[in-house]
């Protein structure tokens, strides 16, 4: 079982303690039941104010997060249904564009430290984004020796190239070599072209040729990029930072219209995971009277990705489970 299929598997049916409501369409028909997607969402007030992280909250956030959507009640056994003792982990998260338009250092620490409840070794725990130069500007301490690894790619490339769409990359070596799971840590904010950038956008630092992809709104070059075997296959879960989510003029930062949602969203699909995160930045939109993305034709990259099997860009397919 590999690919979409066992994240599907884990998402719908491992998720036992969330998943059995989602199960029940198509009953009264007659019809076998079709399973949906689960995203599951956590909120809590004081995970952040003016605007700072408190740590210990988003710690515990991430935690909750991941043992509702696997249906176990301790974080060690939720983290232990992703990733393995045997697992070389992939943190993959997003620091391009800096500290206010990035993904937090406290959600990344929780996953790690998640990795290692799950009995993954220190040295096999690898914390990546395109450069040091943007993890260190982000917050992060590069570590390229003993213990947690935080690297950037820095041109360590794949020497050939891999077709995504009409565009040619080459994908990022820690991603095809290093990484056996891989563990997709975006940070959740409006993008000009895509219209939203999140869990499918981030893999965009994941190849060394992102300018080329983004024509007509990055579609279908964003879900040609996500079906590549090195990131379907290889992915297991999604952690997204909603703390303080930034809902125009992204992806480069504007702190001055990030706002406090203080959530942390969770999913095994990335289009439903995308697609709620494009549910909270349309409120918020047209709460600041802006128009709302899905009704602009920006995000059109989502539903390519999910007419191509990744996910589902559809709220009546997808279980939004909150706490």
């Amino acid at each position: 079982m590999t690919g979409m299929r066992r994240r599907e598997f884990i998402g719908t049916t491992v998720a036992v303690g969330v998943g059995l409501a989602a199960m029940k369409s198509g009953v009264a028909t007659g019809e076998e039941p079709k399973p949906k997607s689960v995203v599951v969402k956590i909120v809590r007030d004081n995970a952040a104010a003016d605007k700072k992280l408190n740590a210990s909250v988003v710690k515990e956030m991430v935690h909750a997060a991941v043992c509702k959507l696997s249906g176990k009640s301790k974080p060690e056994e939720a983290w232990a249904v992703y990733v393995k003792k045997d697992d070389t982990v992939g943190i993959k998260i997003n620091c391009l564009f800096g500290l206010t338009a990035s993904t937090h250092p406290e959600v990344t620490a929780a996953v790690v430290e998640g990795c290692q409840m799950a009995g993954v070794p220190n040295d096999k725990i690898i914390v990546w984004d395109r450069t040091a130069k943007d993890l260190e500007k982000c917050g992060y301490t590069v570590n390229k020796g003993a213990g947690v690894k935080c690297i950037g790619v820095d041109g360590d490339w794949e020497a050939d190239t891999t077709a995504i769409h009409t565009c040619n990359g080459h994908m990022a070596k820690i991603l095809t070599q290093q990484c056996t799971a891989l563990i997709n840590v975006p940070i959740l904010k409006t993008h000009v072209i895509a219209g939203i950038t999140c869990a499918l956008k981030n893999h965009y630092g994941s190849f060394d040729n992102p300018s080329k992809a983004h024509a007509d709104g990055c579609d279908p070059f964003l879900a040609h990029l996500n079906n590549l075997k090195c990131i379907r296959e290889k992915t297991r879960l999604i952690v997204c930072d909603a703390i303080l989510p930034l809902p125009d003029k992204g992806p480069q930062a504007h702190p001055e219209l990030t706002w406090e949602y203080k959530a942390i969203l969770a999913s095994t699909d990335p289009v439903a995971l995308d697609y709620v995160g494009l549910k909270i930045l349309d409120e918020q939109r047209v709460k600041t009277g802006k128009p709302p993305l899905e009704s602009s034709g920006k995000v059109k990259c989502l539903a390519t990705a999910a007419k191509m099997g990744l996910g589902v860009a559809d709220m009546n397919l997808i279980d939004l489970v909150t706490a």
